[in-house]
């Protein structure tokens, strides 16, 4: 991928977090609750199971990274943190045993959720015990819309996204699209809302059932449609398969993804250059931010692996907690959520932070990548 130009804010934001390594205004202060021996731990639930678990690694690396900067310079109010893991298996049955695990194991903060569908089970389980949740990647509306305090995003939204794919299929042309999705809270709610900012250029919505390898039925329903673009709002295993099956099926068109379907799993599964030409939905990767080498250089460094997709939102949401937690001045959940909404500036790879009423990105920050050679690259940043 290649990297693109931000603003200048932007630029000199993630400047700041490789000067410095854990960013600035992290270990000012004193320690003004918890006792120094015992450390601050963060909660990761994440797939490591289940078709999904190629994300897993990225965010957890990614964290684990953060993690160890930041008690390289002598961790949080003179205190470590630790970073303790749990399957969600992007299922809500593991997600909910794995939430109650982490609760049971005394996390401070949860910094995990990446399936939407698996997400919001663990919202009741983390506010019944007072811990805040920085959500890196699940961005469903349906997890705005429950209105709870202790939950905040740091990615773009459902509706952000939706808006995104909306302009970027009216700058190509497109008249005549078809949504599919799987059934999922994610990929359902971000068909619905593409369908209702198209209007009457939205000729249909498929649902699928995930996890099949044969989906001739709902490509036929499609195609009878007749449409110029596909977006498939769903995830990379079902999406590789669904583009396969749509180009053996005749379809020309455009097709598009969401990005839950960003993975070089997708081309992978596809097939061959299948997946060539395919657009997708996206928030930053690692290779799509100006400045970001030196951040790449010690990932690789570190786990001998690029990062992939959602490691830069996780290694925000460590840094985003630690700087909650200095500036709460210890880490009670009411404290650290009052911190989090005061939140003004805070420098990530985004770009400074402010949160909305809603605890969500002001700007998600879409912009439309493209696969060529097998990888996701970028093509347009939609500003």
């Amino acid at each position: 991928m290649r990297a693109i130009p931000l603003k200048s804010f932007a630029a000199l934001a993630v400047l700041a977090v490789l000067a410095t390594g854990c960013g600035q205004g992290l270990l000012g202060g004193g320690d003004k609750g918890g006792n120094k021996e015992d450390p601050i731990v963060l909660g990761m639930l994440i797939p490591q199971s289940g078709s999904e678990a190629a994300v897993g690694p990225y965010m957890s690396n990614a964290a684990q990274l953060a993690v160890d900067e930041l008690n390289a310079k002598g961790g949080v109010l003179g205190r470590k943190l630790e970073l303790k893991t749990a399957d969600d298996a992007c299922d809500a049955q593991s997600a909910t045993a794995g939430a109650n695990k982490l609760v049971t194991e005394g996390v401070d903060v949860s910094v995990g959720g990446y399936c939407s569908g698996a997400t919001l089970p663990t919202l009741p389980i983390f506010g019944k015990s007072n811990i805040p949740m920085i959500i890196p990647a699940a961005n469903s509306q349906e997890l705005v819309d429950q209105k709870l305090k202790h939950v905040f995003l740091i990615n773009g939204t459902g509706s952000q996204q939706a808006e995104a794919a909306q302009k970027w299929i009216a700058k190509q042309g497109g008249t005549k699209v078809a949504l599919m999705h799987d059934n999922t809270s994610y990929s359902k709610d971000i068909a619905l809302r593409t369908k209702a900012l198209l209007g009457a250029q939205a000729v249909t919505v498929e649902a699928v059932t995930p996890k099949e390898s044969d989906y001739s039925a709902n490509i036929t329903n499609v195609l009878a449609k007749k449409p110029d673009f596909i977006y498939w709002t769903g995830y990379f295993q079902e999406g590789g398969l669904i583009i396969r099956q749509l180009r053996q099926a005749g379809y020309k068109g455009s097709i598009i993804v969401g990005d839950g379907s960003v993975s070089a799993k997708l081309a992978e599964i596809a097939g061959g250059d299948t997946a060539e030409g395919v657009y997708a939905t996206m928030t930053q990767t690692p290779d799509t931010i100006e400045g970001a080498q030196g951040w790449i250089d010690a990932y690789k460094k570190k786990y001998n692996s690029a990062p992939g997709p959602y490691s830069n939102q996780a290694y925000d949401a460590v840094r985003l907690a630690a700087e909650a937690i200095t500036k709460a001045g210890g880490t009670d959940g009411t404290k650290v959520i009052a911190a989090l909404e005061a939140i003004d500036g805070f420098q990530m790879f985004s770009g400074p932070l402010k949160f909305t009423p809603e605890h969500t990105l002001s700007n998600g920050g879409f912009q439309i990548l493209v696969v060529k050679n097998g990888a996701f690259t970028l093509q347009d940043s939609l500003k």
